[in-house]
């Protein structure tokens, strides 16, 4: 099938062109808050605690923080960008436009995905001034970088199809991805943990997703390597079945 790059670059155009648009909301706003808790956790707190894996408390939390922002924003950007179309009715237009569903879809999650990495990007060079840092694996950090980005842009594209209201697009990032990526080892090792705990942690997706990305930088995690690339890909594959679901069903997007 030969794709429609017209149409998928006026869409993923329209996305970027209203990030430039809302550069405070988007981009400053999340590099400051993180930045808070680099001076908070890193600098202040961070000072008097033991190392974790060799590594400064300091240093040891930035891909926590980084994932953080990362799966916050994918979320947001890509949910919006979905939703915004449907409440304006718009997306009539589009879906009656000769662009396929595949089209579509890597125009809001590239856009999204797009957005989400250039603020991880951001938010890791503003971590220098902070705090000493070494990538042991580039290719890895940037691997799951992508990844990430691009699986909860997915999910966000989801979440975007589900929701019929503004409220509706903050229930799960704020009710479910943020407390699961707190509690998924952004601060601390689940090493650290007693072990019945260590074994409920495992449970949580995003534990996975952390332990990779901070494996690329200080060649230590909470589980291997090839776990994290495998449960990573898992949650892409099941997020890829779901949008294919809900352009075969027409759900909430055809009535």
């Amino acid at each position: 099938m030969q794709l429609n790059f017209h149409a998928i670059s006026a869409i993923f155009n329209f996305e970027m062109a209203r990030t430039r648009r809302t550069v405070m909301q988007s981009i400053i706003a999340p590099v400051i808050s993180t930045s808070l808790y680099f001076v908070v956790f890193g600098a202040a707190i961070g000072s008097r605690m033991p190392s974790l894996d060799g590594v400064s408390y300091g240093a040891f939390i930035v891909p926590g923080l980084i994932m953080l922002s990362l799966l916050t924003q994918s979320l947001s950007n890509a949910s919006f960008g979905i939703y915004f179309p449907k409440f304006s009715g718009t997306i009539y237009e589009i879906l009656s436009a000769p662009v396929s569903h595949l089209e579509i879809v890597l125009s809001y999650v590239g856009a999204a995905a797009t957005k989400s990495i250039i603020l991880g990007l951001i938010i890791l060079a503003t971590a220098t001034f902070f705090v000493p840092l070494h990538i042991a694996h580039p290719f890895w950090m940037v691997f799951f970088l992508l990844l990430t980005s691009i699986t909860f842009s997915l999910l966000g594209f989801i979440i975007g199809v589900w929701a019929d209201s503004f409220e509706k697009l903050q229930v799960v990032p704020l009710l479910v991805i943020t407390p699961l990526t707190f509690l998924g080892g952004s601060f601390y090792s689940i090493a650290v943990l007693p072990p019945f705990w260590q074994k409920v942690a495992l449970l949580n997706p995003v534990v996975y997703l952390i332990s990779g990305f901070r494996w690329s930088f200080y060649d230590a995690g909470d589980v291997s390597l090839g776990l994290s690339v495998g449960m990573t890909f898992f949650f892409l594959i099941v997020c890829l079945l779901v949008v294919q679901w809900i352009f075969k069903t027409g759900y909430k997007l055809k009535n």
